[in-house]
């Protein structure tokens, strides 16, 4: 149970003035959420987790072309080129 000290030296902490009513108040507030908060914890504690085994499902990482094979295609369509490179503005 939590005490109205405490929810005053709670309240110190958040730098939030309040009063005695609201003290009052929230120690109910606060003991009903900490009991809820105990339930779940007791509640996820009895669960067991069971996770499947890890697998790779990532295709292999091999070369599927050859070296060059697009490069005149992309270079045709390049509204400027240099040899084999595409030719840009430059851009500071």
């Amino acid at each position: 149970m939590i005490t109205t000290q405490e929810i005053k030296h709670l309240a110190g902490l958040a730098r939030i003035e309040i009063s005695e009513g609201e003290v009052s108040a929230m120690t109910s507030e606060i003991d009903s959420i900490l009991g809820y908060v105990g339930q779940i914890t007791s509640a996820t504690t009895q669960v067991e987790y069971s996770i499947p085994p890890l697998r790779n499902v990532m295709r292999e990482d091999v070369p599927t072309h050859t070296a060059g094979q697009y490069t005149e295609a992309v270079l045709q369509n390049a509204p400027s080129r240099e040899g084999n490179l595409l030719k840009v503005k430059k851009i500071l």
